[in-house]
């Protein structure tokens, strides 16, 4: 019982937190550049790129539970989670770097179906270490104040993984694409042999920090919980109204995000343009990231603390600001503007608010755990945790599909530029009409799914600050009881 009540060390504490800039690396490089490169750059048609990738996200409503189940089944001497983290980060780093691996004479039917092979068992392995990763959470945490602070620095850190990707994959990929290409080669051949050495690296990594997080963290404080089939599971998350509320929540900002993330690199590409538009590209995504990370580290615990804010009240002030930052998008874009600076200013919106959610929704939901050991009886972290894993990546296929279907009706790929455009400026392959489609595609539609958003979670939360506390005394007095 001592060790129980012990703090966490700090190396626990950044061996956690590295776990989730190297987890957060791969996801990011998946979900933001896997149908560019099967669409753009192999030549995927952009409406079967949308299908596989909504196919893998319907496979994982089945998986995600299955593997809930089977992390909480588990039993070792290094505890139930880390033998899953180590096993899962291992396969999947594999696959991260033969899914951008394809074999460049690979071509009709048999290249579809290794991006939908390989595609689906990167998200099956992922979801062999998300779920232990973030269960781990209530399994070696006091919680209040410990968990959250944990929460806080995880999120921040994946923040931090989501953001090097972001920043540096197109520049990097074209260096690398470049060096090792050779000089002939021509700019898909570039992109092709860039893309392949940034996975390996990625990969590389992934494995490294996990492998950090495994030795450094304890399960100090297993859970004793019943374990159930996965219709139990199912009917166990059914019942914990609070859960469900959260699940939904996170599905329509992560997919109104995810849709501009896959959007605004066809946006710099075909819409501003210019010969060396992946420079601009690189700069929006560099301030961007930083925005996020200073968002987690700093505005978060500003208006936590200084500001005196709840949870609750952050979630909105952070919904506010991004439908500002998508408005001024659109106005901006509409105007002709081609300023990069200029366009800057709604990417801060926008990130900022990216950053705030990356830690309310993991408390939010972390909260939920407690609600449903008080409702049901049940400290159902695996299961609840599961849908985390799962809702996150049925946002990136929902708005991959929507991108998809947008890339299609406005036929924006290099197949449709001539040789002397694909070399100096794409954006005049595109007519203005299909520019203006993807700006409001890109901006209307997440404006209407975050007021969704809203108004389900206005309707439906109900665990304020003072409820969890309320929820965590009275399960106190149980265990003492007991």
């Amino acid at each position: 019982m001592a060790e129980e009540n012990m703090s966490l060390k700090g190396s626990a504490k950044a061996g956690y937190a590295l776990g989730a800039v190297g987890k957060d690396m791969v996801y990011m490089l998946s979900a933001s550049y896997i149908l560019y490169y099967y669409q753009d750059i192999l030549g995927v048609e952009a409406w079967v790129m949308g299908i596989i990738l909504l196919v893998a996200r319907i496979f994982d409503a089945f998986n995600d539970p299955i593997m809930g189940v089977l992390v909480s089944k588990t039993k070792t001497k290094w505890g139930k989670f880390r033998p899953w983290l180590l096993i899962g980060t291992i396969t999947n780093a594999i696959v991260l770097y033969f899914m951008f691996a394809c074999p460049p004479d690979t071509s009709g039917s048999g290249l579809v179906a290794y991006a939908a092979a390989t595609y689906i068992i990167w998200g099956v392995t992922y979801t062999m270490m998300d779920i232990p990763y973030w269960s781990m959470i209530p399994a070696f945490t006091k919680g209040g104040k410990e968990r959250e602070g944990l929460t806080t620095l995880a999120r921040s850190c994946a923040g931090v993984g989501s953001a090097i990707v972001s920043i540096g994959t197109i520049k990097i990929v074209q260096m690398l694409g470049q060096k090792f290409g050779g000089a002939s080669a021509t700019a898909k051949q570039v992109e092709l042999v860039g893309f392949k050495y940034v996975a390996l690296l990625i990969a590389v990594l992934f494995v490294v920090f996990i492998v950090i997080t495994c030795v450094t963290v304890k399960e100090k404080s297993s859970v004793d919980m019943k374990t159930a089939t996965v219709g139990e599971m199912f009917k166990a998350l059914v019942k914990n109204d609070q859960a469900m509320t959260v699940v939904i929540t996170i599905v329509c900002i992560n997919t109104a995000l995810y849709i501009t993330s896959n959007l605004v690199l066809y946006f710099f590409k075909y819409d501003l343009g210019g010969a060396a538009w992946y420079n601009n590209y690189t700069v929006f995504n560099t301030v961007g990231g930083a925005v996020q990370i200073i968002s987690m580290m700093v505005l978060y615990p500003m208006l936590r603390r200084l500001f005196k804010l709840n949870n609750i009240q952050i979630f909105y002030v952070g919904a506010f600001m991004s439908i500002v930052g998508y408005g001024i998008l659109l106005i901006f874009a509409s105007m002709g503007v081609n300023n990069l600076g200029i366009f800057l200013i709604p990417g801060i919106f926008i990130m900022a608010t990216a950053g705030i959610n990356n830690v309310i929704v993991t408390v939010f939901l972390a909260n939920t755990v407690d609600y449903g050991e008080l409702k049901n009886g049940r400290r159902d972290e695996s299961v609840i945790f599961s849908m985390q894993t799962f809702v996150v990546k049925l946002s990136s296929g929902i708005a991959a599909m929507i991108a998809s279907i947008a890339l299609s009706v406005f036929k924006l790929s290099d197949e449709t530029a001539t040789e002397a455009q694909q070399q100096m400026d794409l954006s005049l392959s595109v007519s203005n009409a299909s520019k203006m489609g993807l700006r409001m595609v890109m901006t209307l539609i997440p404006i209407a799914v975050l007021l969704f958003a809203i108004v389900w979670f206005r309707k439906k939360y109900i665990l304020t600050d003072e409820k969890i506390e309320e929820i965590s005394a009275e399960l106190q007095d149980k265990k003492q009881n007991a």
